[in-house]
């Protein structure tokens, strides 16, 4: 089945529960955003909609709702570079230091704990943004090179299956992308574009296993996300009767943002855990290998743009790695 311990990463989630904790509230933090502004948006169409019939009173207060989704989705996405160099970044960090066995801090101190390493390792949110951004471009043209030596095989229906593979590493991206941001915490390095070029060549050439583990993950994560769904069904459509004119797309809408905010607080760090307990076993002892990489450099532009990023960084301190570029690890 799969090769990571489900117990030992429900044991980091509670080691690392000042994060959870952090997590919750940021996220839950943002799905009361998204109720209170939709909200007021509606009830502001509502009052509109009093100079008009009862279709253009529908029609204002679905739209002024559906104007403060927006606006609040708008806002946030401007928040994603912080998001993930304190909240996502951080945690990563304190999960990297529980898989080596090295101590961690608790309480608030945990937090700040993981800040220093971050910046340690990224220097700024657009260092790392940036990195984010590559690699996720990375990551598809692996599942690309996949399918494409799986065309090759005279076994039918293969191709059916590996399409349906990949589909699953595209949900789980989000996933995968933060395991290679671990492994340049993990190394120490000191030239994070380097760090994340090498990551990724492993990971090409061990995509068989992290295939499969990213399938069954995905397949937990959006199971799980589901069940948080209909539970909050119920409450989300009596939230709905709270908004003037009862918006009737309300509930559907409601009831997915609390189980997204359920997702990445609670259920993405418990698979990021596991993700990386697998991708550092795999890679155990392993040097990068050049023909995945020259694969890697001609199926992605944004392979090729980490490459330059690394090679201009090596002023700053990184040194070659195996396969001729900067690394930076230590």
């Amino acid at each position: 089945m799969w090769d990571f311990s489900i117990s030992r990463a429900l044991g980091m989630m509670g080691r690392t529960l000042p994060f959870i904790i952090f997590r919750m509230v940021v996220y839950f933090g943002m799905a009361v955003a998204y109720v209170l502004v939709t909200g007021v948006g509606a009830g502001l169409g509502w009052g509109v909609g009093g100079f008009g019939d009862e279709g253009f009173r529908a029609s204002t207060t679905f739209w002024g709702g559906a104007l403060g989704f927006v606006v609040t989705a708008g806002v946030l996405y401007f928040l994603r570079e912080y998001i993930l160099y304190i909240v996502k970044a951080g945690h990563i960090a304190v999960l990297v230091e529980l898989i080596d066995g090295r101590p961690i801090p608790g309480g608030r101190s945990q937090i700040e704990h993981a800040s220093v390493i971050v910046k340690e390792r990224f220097a700024e949110t657009s260092v790392l943004f940036g990195i984010d951004q590559l690699v996720k471009g990375v990551l598809k043209a692996i599942t690309g090179l996949v399918q494409g030596i799986a065309s090759f095989l005279p076994i039918p229906g293969l191709q059916q299956f590996v399409g349906l593979i990949r589909a699953f590493l595209k949900i789980a991206v989000g996933l995968v992308d933060e395991v290679i941001l671990g492994y340049a915490i993990r190394t120490g390095s000191t030239n994070p574009w380097g760090s994340a070029r090498t990551a990724l060549v492993l990971y090409g050439q061990n995509y068989k296993v992290m295939l499969k583990n990213a399938a069954w993950l995905t397949i937990i994560t959006y199971g799980l996300a589901f069940l948080v769904f209909l539970l909050m069904l119920a409450p989300a459509a009596a939230l709905v009767w709270i908004i003037p004119g009862a918006w009737s797309a309300g509930g559907l809408v409601f009831a997915i943002i609390f189980a997204w905010a359920v997702k990445a607080a609670l259920i993405e760090p418990f698979a990021i855990a596991c993700m990386m307990e697998v991708y550092f076993k795999t890679i155990e002892g392993q040097v990068p290998d050049a023909e995945w990489d020259a694969r890697l450099a001609s199926a992605s532009k944004k392979f090729g743009k980490l490459k330059d990023k690394a090679a201009g960084w090596v002023g700053q301190g990184g040194r070659t790695d195996p396969i001729g570029t900067a690394d930076g690890t230590a």
